[in-house]
């Protein structure tokens, strides 16, 4: 039978080919191919879509929670409270502004991070300024910003959103990306908005917070060639811009689809032994990813591959236990067990808006036949 991807950004251009090849032919005629109005529109539209004033590309998710740091002022010894169970760029880039990452668990039976954590790890901190919380909206899932704001403003910390798999969730009716002082989006080709090609952008509605990461992107220039503050080069380029541009209004659309995807999923998947995506009230899930959770997860994912059917674990370590990282971070003194048990657990299964109905039908009934 036709394999079925657990994802697919081809099928992402092809179905929106047309405009896309026309976005690329125009940036390529224009010859102008470092920022630029192709660049400038793109930042106001999508900050518009996010509900924020202000939009500042850069070269990729990475790159824009670095520039959010450094335009809080965030820097050496500062304290950067966030998650274990997170793509490991989340605490790279802590670590590339210079701060420290501490590592809070997720909450229980959930993937965000646990705000009755944050509050235990803030009544106790290590040895640093607390500066900031970088809460992960992982899969598409907004995670419990009216708490984790709570504390922040208890503490006198910035909230800096990672919102690299949420790109159209909402909290309360209010997108991520709107809900902290300052964002940060991945424009990966699988996101739910995706390049061909790398790409990020930091949102926010604070006009201070965008000029200095418009600074920082670009070598602290605030007149060219003179740099007033230490930065780097990380820009969005032009054709990125253009093809994003050309992706965007499609982007509710596709959300739709994802969700109608799960609801499949949720309805064909219910009264097996298996963890099901949850939902708090308030909540537009996006579905970046549709993860399910299970003790057997490696018998599952080894039958749906001879099923011809791709799966993912996202994520299959923990940041604090990589090679890289094991023993050298600030973790919550009450352990990452919730963090630790999630890898050892999850599943994704294939997830994107062109996934026909009965392939995704087809998925299901091969979960079924294993569970038989």
């Amino acid at each position: 039978m036709t394999p079925i991807p657990q994802t697919d950004p081809r099928a992402a251009y092809l179905a929106r080919r047309e405009a896309i090849d026309a976005a690329i032919r125009r940036v390529l005629d224009s010859g102008w191919y470092i920022g630029g109005a192709e660049v400038d529109g793109f930042e106001a539209a999508f900050a518009a879509a996010a509900g924020v004033a202000h939009g500042v590309g850069c070269a990729n998710g990475t790159d824009a929670i670095e520039l959010a740091l450094r335009a809080c002022g965030i820097g050496p010894g500062d304290l950067v409270f966030t998650v274990s169970h997170t793509a490991v760029a989340t605490v790279a880039a802590i670590e590339r502004a210079g701060a420290v990452p501490v590592l809070v668990d997720i909450e229980p039976g959930g993937y965000n991070i646990d705000p009755e954590g944050l509050a235990r790890v803030l009544r106790a901190p290590p040895p640093g300024r607390p500066a900031a919380v970088v809460p992960v909206h992982l899969y598409g899932e907004p995670a419990n910003l009216d708490a984790i704001l709570a504390l922040a403003r208890r503490h006198g910390l910035r909230v800096i959103e990672d919102c690299a798999q949420s790109h159209g969730a909402t909290l309360g009716g209010k997108p991520t990306g709107a809900l902290g002082d300052i964002a940060c989006f991945s424009f990966y080709p699988t996101k739910n908005l995706g390049a061909l090609g790398d790409g990020g952008i930091v949102v926010t509605a604070d006009g201070g917070l965008a000029a200095a990461a418009r600074e920082i992107r670009e070598y602290g220039w605030r007149e060219r060639y003179v740099s007033a503050r230490v930065g780097i080069n990380t820009r969005l380029d032009p054709l990125q811009a253009a093809i994003l541009g050309a992706k965007l209004p499609a982007l509710v659309e596709d959300n739709i689809r994802r969700r109608a995807i799960a609801a499949r999923y949720d309805a064909g998947l219910a009264g097996l032994p298996l963890g099901l995506p949850q939902c708090r009230a308030g909540v537009i899930h996006v579905y970046h990813q549709y993860v399910v959770r299970l003790s057997k997860r490696d018998r599952l994912r080894d039958h749906l591959r001879e099923a011809g059917i791709g799966t993912g674990i996202h994520y299959p370590v923990p940041v604090h236990l990589h090679p890289a990282y094991c023993g050298r971070l600030a973790l919550d003194p009450a352990g990452l067990g919730e963090s630790e048990r999630a890898a050892r657990e999850i599943l994704s299964l294939p997830m994107y808006p062109q996934l026909a109905a009965d392939a995704a039908d087809r998925v299901i009934a091969e979960i079924r036949r294993f569970f038989r």
